[in-house]
């Protein structure tokens, strides 16, 4: 699943912010992260115009499209107004796919994918405000409205503006590890990793660890201790609200329950542990607040895709200079 060449195919009368989404996650280049052959495509031929009045001249048309093995629609005009993509678009679409490439929708790009027909029968989302209307225009397609990508291996589909963020650092993720995932993410001053499970329409991010802040301070006061047994009991207790409270509000701040976001911090940390260490997997699963390797092996598989074991033949440098490029099997989204 490992990529170097991404396409990114723009339409007439895109979102801008959407279509800038892969260029400035895999565009920029820096010795601390993999470098990426990054085509942006004009699939309707001439300039792109952006719904801002913004005309955009790309660089490629769609023959680009052959040798990539990563293709990105990172947006669609507005699905409402009815225009069909291009067929030759679908074609080369179809064409990358059959070959082995990786095809991703970003946001309303997933109303394009939906149209070539390679989502039929599979699961994908789009921008919860469009949710319905791709159920209804193509029904053969598993629509979930409520997370913030779907990764089914070869082809990927995320949810509104940041999912886009989301799914495209879950890509370099999954290919070329945490530590590539990380430094990109600080560039752009975003978080490295939200599940693809988290509800789109939450009301904020996950707060940010902050001094004064009860409820930043407690997940900062977490982060710091997660090779000690800790429950969501100690968690509501250390923001002095009780337990109730406390559940309510995580929820409706993360979309996710206190006990989920532990447990995705802890193998986190297990990445990370795996990565830049050449501890034992026991000993790396005991720092990362589980009773032995076998206990965290089938949450790291379910939230990883691959064993301890395998991960670290991948991205593992038993230093700390971070990982390497890689190759890490899909990991699964639902």
């Amino acid at each position: 699943m490992g990529f170097s060449t991404v396409a990114v195919l723009m339409f007439d009368r895109i979102p801008l912010f959407e279509a800038s989404v892969p260029i400035a996650v895999f565009g920029e280049r820096r010795d601390d992260r993999p470098e990426f052959d990054v085509r942006v495509i004009a699939a309707e031929g001439g300039p792109v115009r952006t719904d801002a009045g913004i005309t955009l001249a790309a660089p490629y048309g769609l023959d680009a499209v052959e040798g990539a093995d990563l293709v990105i629609v990172p947006t669609w005009r507005r699905p409402s107004a009815g225009d069909p993509p291009p067929e030759e678009a679908l074609e080369a679409l179809r064409r990358a796919h059959a070959r082995g490439s990786t095809v991703v929708s970003l946001c309303l790009g997933t109303f394009v994918l939906a149209a070539s027909g390679l989502l039929d029968g599979r699961p994908a989302t789009t921008h919860w405000r469009y949710a319905g209307l791709l159920a209804s225009m193509h029904p053969r397609v598993e629509v979930r409205p409520d997370v913030l990508y779907v990764d089914e291996g070869d082809i990927l589909t995320s949810a509104g503006s940041t999912g886009g963020i989301d799914l495209c650092l879950h890509l370099v993720r999954r290919s070329h590890g945490a530590q590539a995932a990380n430094s990109i993410a600080r560039g752009l001053v975003t978080p490295p990793h939200r599940a693809g499970g988290q509800a789109q329409y939450i009301d904020h991010p996950v707060p940010a660890p902050a001094a004064g802040d009860p409820f930043g301070d407690t997940l900062d006061w977490a982060l710091r201790r997660l090779d000690r047994e800790l429950t969501v009991d100690d968690l509501a207790a250390r923001a002095l609200m009780s337990r109730r409270t406390f559940d309510r509000r995580f929820r409706q701040a993360t979309g996710t329950t206190p006990a989920q976001w532990l447990l995705h911090q802890r193998v986190l940390h297990a990445q990370r542990l795996l990565e830049t260490t050449a501890e034992p997997v026991e000993l790396v699963a005991r720092k990362s607040g589980f009773a032995s390797a076998v206990a965290l092996r089938p949450h790291f598989r379910r939230q990883v895709g691959v064993s301890p074991t395998a991960y670290r033949e991948t991205f593992g440098t038993g230093g700390a200079d971070g990982a390497g490029p890689g190759t890490a099997r899909a990991r699964r989204t639902a």
